[in-house]
């Protein structure tokens, strides 16, 4: 999840970070927390049916998220 990820990396060393995920975001919760953390590029491959939503979330944020269109795992 994103908050074990900042958790794990630590607070003090996020902020200015890049983020990658493997997956889409489902809704803009886990980007949140990126964002609170002070994470402003992310990188994710995109295909959520909320992608628009999350990347609204992003924008107005101050922060750029860009979409790979290629997922890096299969069910």
């Amino acid at each position: 999840s994103a908050r074990l990820a900042v958790e794990r990396a630590g607070e003090d060393r996020v902020r200015g970070a890049v983020a990658a995920s493997d997956a889409f975001f489902p809704f803009p919760d886990g980007l949140e927390v990126l964002l609170d953390a002070g994470i402003r590029l992310i990188v994710s491959p995109g295909g959520s049916v909320r992608d628009e939503e999350v990347l609204a979330v992003a924008k107005a944020a101050g922060a750029t998220m860009y979409f790979t269109g290629t997922r890096h795992f299969f069910h």
